[in-house]
């Protein structure tokens, strides 16, 4: 009996110890969050507007953007569906995620359409009020257990199969200097993002201010 007694202790930290999560690090991106998004390669931030592609699938069209104060480059982290990703919740790696557009209410989006510049798949934003189709889910792909606000992160398309990624080429009028933003089908350098600016949820509902809106 008394030997049992002295297992007790042991067993319980075994139990502590063993078959659960990592805790989520105190600077993990959560849903709920809005932030912008930087490409590390070109160092320009995800970035959407009322301005159409003229060929293609004429969505709004999806672009990158060299100023960090540009009101346009604020997305919104979602769930799947509506519900599968509670406010606050740390995002995890392999996590499928929607990213909505603040100022439009659209997802980001792609689709068998050829993009403008580089001949790459074409991403636009896509839906009204944060409601679209299945072609706008992205799987978050980093190194750890979540998403954390300092990994430099991939986003690989569900529906086919390509990375959100930037090579450089830039528009001319009416969005001069604006790169071009595009799905690749291979992991590169190109295709690596990074939180910057934003408002992060914590579990407990409050505000984390990263950086002012």
């Amino acid at each position: 009996m008394r030997g049992s007694c002295r297992l007790l202790p042991l067993l319980f930290l075994c139990w502590l110890c063993g078959g659960r999560e990592p805790a989520p690090a105190a600077d993990a991106v959560t849903c709920g969050s809005v932030l912008k998004l930087l490409n590390t390669r070109h160092s320009v931030r995800l970035h959407s507007h009322e301005v159409k592609y003229g060929s293609g699938s004429g969505q709004q069209s999806v672009t990158g953007v060299e100023a960090s104060d540009d009101a346009n480059s604020y997305w919104r982290i979602r769930g799947k569906t509506d519900g599968s990703c509670q406010r606050g919740t740390p995002v995890k790696c392999g996590q499928a995620i929607r990213l909505t557009h603040v100022n439009t209410g659209k997802n980001l989006h792609t689709h068998h359409f050829p993009s403008p510049l580089s001949n790459n798949q074409e991403v636009s934003a896509f839906g009204d009020d944060g409601e679209g189709d299945d072609l706008d889910i992205w799987i978050v792909q980093c190194s750890g257990t979540h998403w954390e606000r300092e990994d430099a992160v991939r986003f690989k398309h569900v529906g086919t199969e390509v990375f959100l990624s930037i090579t450089g080429e830039q528009y001319g009028h009416p969005i001069r200097g604006q790169r071009e933003v595009h799905g690749m089908p291979t992991a590169n350098h190109h295709n690596y993002w990074k939180a910057m600016e934003g408002v992060f949820i914590k579990p407990s509902m409050d505000l984390a201010k990263h950086d002012e809106l």
